[in-house]
């Protein structure tokens, strides 16, 4: 496969990822949301951390998170040219372009969307303010908004620790680039064999 398809598969994950981010950012306030069925939400949240939510603690902790994402996002590029130029498996280099898409569209964010947005708190937020951005470079949060409560409800009471407590199942909310990180990643457990194909020593040829 060439350098092309992956190329290809990039540019249109970051201009859906985008497209959805600053779509939501700039017609809900932070909090929103529109529901579509009872199991698929709209949600507006913002990500100031790692998945999850989490951060790392500190003055400087999201500095350090962006900067070793951007650090990250070198290697993965490094990654697909490499394996393109091996001429590796479909199956790897899709997986990689995937990866690739969506931690370079969640940077976009982090980057970027402190210097470019004003805060969502209470307001839609506005594209190139005139009073300028909620954050400087490198400390933008990531925009995140589709909600898949599966199931809500109290759990039985025999399941240990948990039990009789309220449960949502999906709980998290995520993003585009979130989604393309997953599926790049399942593509990589699920098909492995044919990811990493083992090369045949000279006994087996």
């Amino acid at each position: 496969m060439s350098l092309k398809k992956p190329i290809l598969i990039i540019i249109l994950i970051l201009l859906v990822d985008q497209i959805s981010k600053i779509y939501v950012k700039t017609h809900f306030s932070l909090g929103d949301g529109v529901k579509v069925f009872d199991w698929f939400q709209f949600l507006f949240v913002e990500n100031e951390g790692m998945a999850w939510g989490a951060k790392i603690p500190g003055e400087y902790g999201k500095l350090i998170l962006t900067t070793f994402r951007l650090f990250a996002i070198v290697g993965i590029a490094y990654w697909l040219w490499d394996s393109v130029r091996k001429g590796g498996s479909k199956v790897l280099i899709v997986a990689i372009a995937l990866i690739f898409a969506g931690a370079f569209g969640n940077i976009i964010d982090s980057v970027f969307y402190g210097l470019i947005f004003n805060d969502s708190h209470h307001q839609v937020a506005s594209m190139f303010p005139p009073e300028g951005g909620y954050g400087t470079l490198f400390h933008g949060k990531v925009v995140d908004m589709l909600y898949f409560p599966l199931w809500k409800g109290y759990l039985p009471e025999w399941i240990p620790f948990w039990g009789g407590k309220f449960f949502t199942f999906f709980d998290p909310v995520f993003n585009i680039a979130d989604m393309s990180i997953s599926t790049g990643v399942g593509l990589l457990i699920a098909f492995n064999k044919r990811a990493f194909p083992k090369k045949k020593t000279e006994e087996e040829e």
